[in-house]
């Protein structure tokens, strides 16, 4: 079994997406089913089989989710050393090419969040950074070529 690490807020918002799912949104395609049976000879109803089409897609996402909920490992910031770079931890970076400063934090894959600068552990740039400490360079592949960053702190 393969584990998924998450934060605490990062489990909590995939057990609220499942409730949601398990609770709401099934109820009321099943409810369309429901409706749509009604309608008659289920050959040929289209919303009928349409409507069976949407409730098998809800129930694999409940599925997906109730997975990842059970191969959920939580990770607390407090087992975070700060010494090198792990997950949960905030990066300060220097582009060497063009002195720009970055901040990133690192997260799990589910977690990434590109807008709040939360890159995942497993992107180019969060695999070049772990187990990494201040003061070191890093190359990092990307499309456009190699991007050098030097690496100027590491909080909580």
């Amino acid at each position: 079994m393969k584990y998924e690490y998450l934060t605490k807020d990062g489990l909590e918002k995939i057990k609220t997406e499942l409730h949601n799912y398990k609770y709401k949104i099934r109820p009321q395609v099943s409810q369309k089913v429901a409706t749509a049976r009604e309608h008659g000879d289920l050959k040929e109803n289209a919303e009928y089989h349409a409507a069976r089409e949407e409730l098998s897609m809800i129930e694999m996402k409940i599925q997906q989710l109730q997975d990842r909920v059970g191969r959920a490992r939580l990770i607390d910031e407090k087992d975070i050393p700060d010494d090198k770079v792990y997950i949960l931890t905030k990066v300060t970076l220097k582009d060497l090419e063009f002195d720009d400063i970055l901040e990133y934090t690192l997260v799990s894959d589910s977690e990434a969040d590109a807008a709040a600068n939360k890159i995942s552990v497993a992107s180019p740039l969060g695999k070049a950074l772990l187990g990494k400490v201040v003061g070191d360079q890093i190359d990092v592949k990307v499309p456009a070529g190699t991007i050098r960053y030097e690496i100027l702190g590491i909080n909580k």
